[in-house]
């Protein structure tokens, strides 16, 4: 059975109307967590790894300055550079704020004007480009200042260095305290969220009462989910496939998956698509058209997420897998 989705549009698409459905993860591109230099191998899985994402219509591709140690940015700038016409293919994002234990002082989180500015600075050069597409703050930084931020994302605007900005891992209240002082609307959060992490789908909502009972909610929001739907802002969902817990090889599933695992096997005999695309398809049935961003540095689990893009899945099997991975009964 084939189902077709009603529509792919998401709210990314109002200031980046060429963005896809499906955004391509690069942290597993540029070899190790190290400080061994890119090889020949690591620029040949690259770039077999964006072909695959462009073959299915992927357009946006995530970085972060931390990944691979500033490798993945380096990596596929050399992609950029052995083929400029690459660049007009795609769409850049990339992260900043993360920072690791150093001799300035331990391991932080630092939106600080300052640090954001050189972090682009360090992107643009890795990237080998003068203009990211979107910023996404990495995490939330107990020290952020609002109106730092704006202005430090200002300058790099009026620069020519930057388009959108968005966030990454950030709560409601946070989201709205930081959209306060800038000139333009978050574009995105990127979240953690897949059939193994239900938090962002659960979160304070009466499928949690004692966490929402001890944590009340800023301003009135229930959810960051619902928050970033009633703004537009883009919900981005990374770890999408859950690291495999459901759809690669059965000796490695744990028993508490088993049952989510053999759902999704006959859901997707009964599609006729890969366990893969309907992980990703479970996440953008949802009414907040969820980007999933897909890690796997495996062409060929690449390709096979492509199947997301045709599939709709009907309620009912949306919440059978939902009662599956959650392994409890809804209240």
């Amino acid at each position: 059975m084939r189902a077709q989705p009603d529509t792919l549009r998401h709210p990314l698409q109002r200031w980046l109307p060429a963005s896809s459905p499906l955004v391509y993860g690069c942290m597993g591109l540029g070899g190790g967590w190290n400080d061994a230099p890119i090889s020949e191998a690591n620029i040949a899985q690259a770039h077999a790894a964006v072909e695959a994402a462009l073959a299915i219509g992927i357009t946006l591709f995530d970085h972060a300055d931390i990944y691979t140690h500033g490798k993945a940015e380096a990596v596929f700038g050399t992609l950029l550079r052995r083929d400029p016409a690459l660049r007009e293919r795609l769409l850049i994002q990339s992260k900043c704020g993360i920072r690791f234990a150093d001799a300035g002082g331990p391991s932080r989180y630092d939106l600080s004007a300052a640090y954001i500015e050189a972090a682009v600075e360090r992107s643009l050069q890795r990237l080998g480009v003068e203009r990211l597409d979107l910023l996404l703050l990495h995490r939330p930084d107990p020290l952020m200042e609002p109106e730092e931020v704006a202005e430090a994302v200002l300058r790099l605007r009026q620069a020519g260095k930057l388009g959108l900005l968005g966030v990454s891992n950030m709560p409601a209240g946070q989201m709205a305290w930081l959209a306060q002082a800038l000139d333009q609307p978050l574009a995105a959060n990127q979240l953690q969220f897949s059939l193994g992490h239900l938090e962002p789908l659960e979160a304070l909502t009466c499928f949690n009462e004692p966490q929402a009972q001890a944590h009340p909610v800023a301003l009135g929001w229930d959810s960051t989910l619902a928050y970033c739907q009633a703004q537009g802002v883009q919900v981005q969902a990374w770890g999408a496939l859950a690291r495999g817990r459901f759809s690669r090889d059965e000796a490695q599933t744990r028993p508490e998956d088993r049952p989510a695992r053999e759902l999704l096997q006959r859901l997707a005999a009964r599609y006729e698509a890969s366990p893969e695309g309907l992980l990703l398809a479970w996440l953008m049935r949802h009414p907040a058209r969820i980007q999933p961003v897909i890690g796997s540095a495996d062409a060929r689990r690449i390709q096979a997420c492509g199947d997301a893009l045709r599939l709709r899945l009907s309620r009912e099997d949306w919440y059978a897998l939902y009662l599956a991975a959650r392994g409890t009964a809804l209240p």
